[in-house]
């Protein structure tokens, strides 16, 4: 009998013993790299959203920020659990998808010259469909790109690829959002830079460019046939020359300027910013274009380089998770969203400091918004999804 009762203890005990490991295995599979760089950033928003609120007299956006934020964590920790591998063949369907929001939204009523909203009925949202094709033409570019048939030196492969990302391009570019139709070329240079795309179309494009951009140049300068609306082209003149319109087209750029170089080493304090508490620096854009300026003037060069650290934290764990698969598909995923997330990160800073024309793109993970913070948490749950598999794709090969 005793025999009997050590056997169904050694059970339970192996049963124990396997449920741990289990759970064990589960919370080590996650890039805590990522996760700390999120929590930071996050934390970032919760914190300068809360300022610009009671600054504005909005303290219903903070509730508002920290929902959003709720419902894209359960989006990104969802699609970490699912194994990122299923979208490979879902990607055309969700590419398709992308591209009839994105026609959609043409018909939409304009809100800040641009069409580029589409509300939800009955649910009081508004979503970006913008930020759904960068992410959807990502995935199927990169499914292509992943098929043993697919012939990086091949003018025809490269012309479909070139396709994948035309289409969206074009449907952002006639919104118009020139900011974030921008963000799809170097998000693609740099998947086919991953791919180990010849030097000779390297050549071919840069050569094609310097002839391009300055025909584009005299193009909207004499306005031949002017793709910019002229907003747009103010912005890049302002751009060009902060001064020559300080109280017009270059107001928000300097006022932008003038709260990042007045927080010192380390800022006036929450809550306590002047040039945005004020209503010099608009507080409509405060919490959202603008947010780096308000946390430079708040926090100071030590915020701001905590800011920057997350950031690096957050594109690096991108890029290391590309180098860590052995999966194609999986590889040009996370190089592409980490492209995604550099160049939305380097405009948004770029625009306050004048290092890029003021173009609407919001901060990652920082700025108040909706549907973006629930596409970013969203993508970088499909990263962690990558990270976590791939000791699976590893031994499946």
């Amino acid at each position: 009998m005793r025999s009997v009762f050590n056997s169904g203890n050694n059970d339970n005990n192996e049963r124990e013993g396997g449920i741990f490991h289990a759970v064990t295995r589960f919370v080590t599979s996650f890039d805590y790299l990522q996760i700390a760089g999120i929590a930071i950033l996050l934390a970032f928003g919760i914190v300068f959203v809360y300022s610009t609120g009671i600054q504005s007299g909005n303290p219903d956006n903070l509730s508002r920020h920290i929902t959003w934020i709720v419902l894209g964590t359960v989006l990104y920790f969802g699609l970490s659990i699912f194994d990122y591998r299923y979208w490979a063949p879902l990607s055309p369907i969700l590419y398709c998808f992308s591209l009839i929001l994105l026609v959609m939204v043409l018909f939409s009523s304009p809100i800040n010259n641009a069409r580029s909203w589409l509300s939800i009925p009955g649910m009081g949202i508004r979503l970006q469909p913008s930020e759904i094709g960068k992410i959807a033409s990502v995935i199927l570019a990169s499914a292509i790109m992943a098929s043993p048939k697919f012939k990086v030196n091949s003018f025809r492969h490269l012309g479909i690829i070139a396709i994948v990302a035309a289409i969206p391009l074009y449907l952002i570019l006639i919104e118009p959002d020139f900011g974030s139709a921008f963000v799809i070329l170097p998000i693609f240079a740099m998947m086919l830079f991953a791919a180990c795309i010849p030097y000779k179309w390297v050549i071919a494009v840069v050569a094609a460019l310097i002839i391009i951009i300055p025909l584009a140049v005299l193009n909207e300068v004499y306005e031949v046939k002017p793709i910019l609306k002229p907003y747009q082209r103010a912005r890049i003149v302002t751009f060009l020359d902060p001064d020559s319109d300080p109280q017009g087209a270059g107001y928000n750029l300097r006022q932008a300027r003038l709260a990042v170089g007045s927080g010192g080493w380390f800022g006036k304090g929450i809550g306590k910013g002047t040039l945005s508490g004020l209503g010099y620096l608009p507080q409509t854009v405060t919490n959202n274009d603008f947010i780096f300026s308000v946390i430079a003037e708040e926090s100071g060069f030590t915020g701001v380089a905590l800011l920057l650290f997350a950031e690096m934290i957050l594109i690096l764990s991108c890029l290391r998770i590309a180098f860590l698969t052995d999966d194609l598909f999986g590889r040009y995923i996370a190089v592409g969203f980490a492209a995604l997330l550099f160049c939305h990160s380097y405009i948004n800073i770029g625009m306050c400091i004048g290092l890029a024309p003021i173009s609407g793109l919001p901060l990652p993970l920082v700025s108040f918004g909706g549907s973006f913070m629930a596409m970013n948490l969203g993508t970088l749950g499909i990263l962690q999804s990558i990270y976590r598999y791939r000791r699976e794709v590893a031994y499946d090969q």
